[in-house]
């Protein structure tokens, strides 16, 4: 007969593996559940993401009914642009912040200096959320105009819509709005902020979607005289030193643009290096086209038909992406 104690330990028993039975009831329950939640997570943010877009694609297509032109890619004295805090380098979405709802901002800048003089510090180093991908882990700048359908240097004779000094009209669009890519996504761009007219806001089709390289150098040794951000002023004493135009007062020549420096053959062909589109989104980014429409592209797509929509006026025919 058992007696008092043991019918005592055969209950505590019971209730402690009943007690394991509901833990892992409930730690099945949170390992089926947790990648549900985080799909849909990542479904809004995607879906944030593409509202940016969108609200940068009607900017500009407000833009070009004001002024009848799209914003210039990207504005300097010459050409081809070096990634470098040296130059004018006022970047296209500087010029569309009024239709961004940003007029503070834009009427901060002071457009008789140049990007990188100090006057304009407030306005780089101002956080501009519509150009952030909520998916960023890193809160970076993330959207960037298509300036080539290969990869060269930005420069006047670019065949996308922004470049240097362009002066797009809806008429040079000879494949069509609905067939040209106006923007799309990095995840590596706003190295030199989003005012820079540098590969920090313009990209082109040289490589696949997402495709990594390692032509790109790191900020450290993009700019080897900058600070850990890469974003240098004049009158730092660690600006010194970088390739450009004279810095001077005189006319036709802003103020902000430092002493020339030479570059070796391979840091010049790393500096004029541009970039792909890339984003943390899973196996594709999302573009905003001429039409302000905006799409998800896969990374798998045909690397011909993704030339092709950023070239503006290659006359091919494009079919099903």
């Amino acid at each position: 007969m058992k007696t008092q104690q043991q019918n005592r330990s055969q209950a505590a028993g019971f209730v402690l593996v009943e007690l394991w039975c509901v833990l892992l009831v409930i730690m099945v329950l949170i390992a089926l559940l947790l990648p549900a939640v985080q799909q849909a997570r990542e479904a809004a943010r995607a879906n944030m993401c593409k509202n940016n877009l969108m609200q940068l694609g009607i900017a500009l297509q407000n833009y070009r009914m004001a002024h009848r032109v799209f914003p210039p890619g990207t504005i300097n004295p010459q050409g081809p642009i070096l990634n470098q805090p040296a130059g004018y380098h006022v970047s296209w979405v500087l010029q569309i912040l009024p239709l961004l709802d940003e007029r503070a901002a834009f009427l901060s800048y002071d457009f008789m200096k140049g990007v990188y003089d100090p006057v304009n510090s407030d306005t780089a180093n101002y956080m501009l959320q519509c150009f952030i991908c909520p998916s960023s882990p890193t809160g970076g700048y993330n959207y960037a105009g298509c300036q080539h359908d290969v990869e060269a240097p930005i420069d006047s004779d670019n065949q996308g819509v922004f470049y240097l000094n362009s002066s797009i009209r809806e008429k040079d669009l000879k494949d069509g709005r609905s067939y040209t890519i106006f923007m799309g996504e990095t995840s590596d761009g706003g190295l030199l902020s989003w005012i820079s007219g540098t590969s920090s806001t313009l990209r082109n089709m040289g490589t696949k979607i997402n495709q990594s390289t390692s032509t790109r150098l790191s900020p450290r040794v993009a700019y080897p005289y900058g600070n850990a951000s890469g974003f240098q002023f004049k009158n730092d004493p660690l600006s010194a030193g970088y390739e450009g135009e004279e810095d001077s007062n005189t006319e036709g020549n802003p103020e902000g643009i430092r002493q020339k420096k030479e570059l070796t053959p391979e840091e010049k062909k790393a500096l004029l290096y541009v970039g792909g589109f890339s984003s943390y989104h899973a196996e594709g980014a999302h573009f905003s086209f001429g039409d302000a429409s905006v799409r998800y592209i896969s990374q798998k797509t045909d690397y011909q038909v993704l030339k092709r929509l950023a070239n503006r006026q290659d006359g091919n025919l494009v079919g099903e992406f």
